[in-house]
């Protein structure tokens, strides 16, 4: 077990023993930091005070940081249940390692049910500073990843921008949005969204502390990629989360509708069934072993244009999710909050772009092959036909990973911005066609994912494909100061930007982050009119 797992008592170790110590050295309540020393190397420490006892971090290259920080109980004894507060400790608890993340399969499963920390990182502690508060939601859509990958590091952006970063863990897949409302006893009520609600309380608890580490409770910018994108349009639907955060940005992530319950019970009765158990024996779930639930998430969605896994995502439950987050319009409660919507030029290479076949394909067989992988239903001949219009230069490769994008998850963004604009509501997009030239770069060009590195000002840490060069470092000056300009001021143009002006359905104004950024009005637009020939249906909520 981690140490950010344990109930620290300062006598334990040395490392609690030198945290008392340069507390009460620096004078309890009011110390900031202390300087210690383990085996003759210079460490300084950091000591917060939470609602549940004291935390002790770190001081990296003059930025408090805090890691593991628990914002809610075990959820374990609460399976498919709203989370109850952490437990009280005594004596400094160390938080310097990250918590475990959330139960999954792949590179971070299998994870725990004791899953929900954040971690902080913050220029100075109770000093008055009331800085901008930026709070990031992981992707991996709704199934996978944690707030504790290197491209999240969020000391660039403090050091930056003079803010607050915080990143968060939170359940998942059918821990967090297993829909049994139907199928168990009335406790089980909210199993539909209670990964939202875990979010909902990480917000309350940043609200709470934001003096404590220096920030202002009343100038939250929530920020998410993908999977996390999506779960912030869901929150501006949520009753439970409104007036919880102030400014938004979401990066190729929507939801523009949620599962319905017939949709989503369907997916819970499959679940069950890959248990061995029947639809009303749902509350049997929460004896079963973590481990043979995660073995469940592998069964097949019954999506009829996606080969996949099951699907779990937000459910209108009319309990924590009264309506769709962007149908029939954009979500009342949140139409006075500024919003930048953004997306990457080639988002499909990223999943479609690592098999070789889909590089060299011709003309005869790029029909098929966009019938298997678009999840609207037009006709494949007529949408090459059109985009050989629109674009006579395309390869059928290229041509392939256009209207993948283009029909998969470009027009999620496209939909939220046009309900924003019908709404009124303060709203920029963005679109980033930059990518590295070269190599892996010619290959994936402006891929899903891409901007992560860039938003974060983290081009030089592990996992960037950004590379390290100047050009890459422009790139992320211009979109990080975005970020910062959004959460400092409400709006996302700064020095280094033309003038972007809010999204209008008249001009449609995109902001297009390249090695020159530039405004356009409407790009991509015959593209767009492709798309309109079809109703919009999102993954998974059918």
């Amino acid at each position: 077990m981690s140490r950010s797992h344990a109930n620290a008592d300062p006598n334990d170790t040395t490392r609690r023993n030198l945290l008392r110590q340069g507390m009460l050295l620096a004078g309890g309540a009011f110390s900031t930091s202390i300087t210690t020393s383990i085996a003759a190397t210079p460490t300084k420490t950091s000591v917060a005070h939470t609602r549940s006892g004291r935390i002790g971090g770190a001081i990296e290259d003059g930025v408090h940081v805090f890691r593991g920080v628990r914002y809610g109980a075990d959820t374990a004894p609460r399976r498919f249940r709203p989370a109850l507060p952490e437990q009280s400790w005594r004596g400094v608890r160390d938080a310097l390692e990250y918590g475990g993340p959330a139960p999954q399969s792949g590179r971070d499963g299998p994870g725990s049910e004791d899953c929900l920390f954040l971690n902080l990182w913050t220029p100075g502690l109770r000093d008055g500073g009331r800085r901008p508060i930026l709070f990031y939601i992981h992707g991996g859509a709704y199934n996978t990843g944690s707030g504790s990958d290197p491209l999240y590091d969020g000391s660039n952006l403090c050091r930056r921008g003079d803010v607050v970063v915080v990143t968060v863990n939170h359940r998942l897949n059918a821990f967090g949005y297993l829909y049994l409302r139907d199928r168990g006893g009335a406790e089980l009520r909210h199993s539909g969204n209670v990964g939202q609600l875990d979010l909902v309380q990480a917000l309350q608890w940043v609200r709470e502390h934001a003096r404590e580490f220096g920030g202002d409770p009343g100038n939250v910018t929530v920020f998410g990629q993908s999977g996390g994108g999506a779960k912030i349009a869901t929150l501006m639907a949520m009753p439970a989360a409104r007036g919880l955060f102030h400014r938004a940005m979401t990066m190729s992530g929507q939801q523009v509708t949620a599962a319905g319950p017939r949709a989503a019970a369907r997916r819970a009765d499959l679940f069950l069934a890959a248990l061995g158990l029947r639809h009303d024996e749902a509350d049997a779930l929460r004896a079963l072993p973590m481990q043979r639930l995660l073995e469940a998430l592998s069964t097949r969605d019954p999506s009829p244009v996606e080969d996949a896994a099951l699907y779990f995502g937000p459910v209108v439950d009319q309990v924590s999710l009264m309506r769709h987050p962007f149908w029939p319009d954009a979500p009342a409660q949140s139409a006075g909050i500024p919003l930048v919507i953004g997306n990457t030029r080639d988002e499909t290479r990223a999943f479609l772009g690592h098999d070789p076949a889909h590089f060299s394909l011709d003309w005869t067989e790029l029909p098929e092959k966009l019938r298997a992988q678009q999840f609207v239903d037009l006709d494949p001949a007529h949408l090459v036909a059109e985009y050989r219009r629109l674009y006579p230069h395309y390869t059928p490769s290229e041509v392939f990973f256009a209207a993948t994008t283009a029909g998969r998850s470009w027009r999620g963004a496209i939909e939220e911005l046009e309900a924003r604009a019908r709404q009124g509501a303060p709203t920029w997009a963005y679109q980033l066609d930059w990518y590295p030239r070269g190599g892996e770069g010619e290959r994936l060009r402006a891929f899903h994912t891409l901007d992560i590195a860039l938003v974060f000002d983290n081009v030089r840490r592990p996992g960037s494909r950004t590379g390290d060069g100047a050009d890459a470092q422009a790139v992320a000056d211009r979109m990080s100061g975005a970020l910062l300009a959004l959460a400092r001021q409400g709006d996302p143009n700064h020095a280094g930007l033309p003038a972007w002006p809010a999204y209008s359905l008249e001009r449609r104004e995109t902001m297009v982050f390249d090695a020159v950024p530039a405004l356009e009005h409407d790009p991509r637009g015959g593209e767009r009119e492709i798309y309109r020939q079809a109703p919009f249906v999102q993954r998974g909520t059918f």
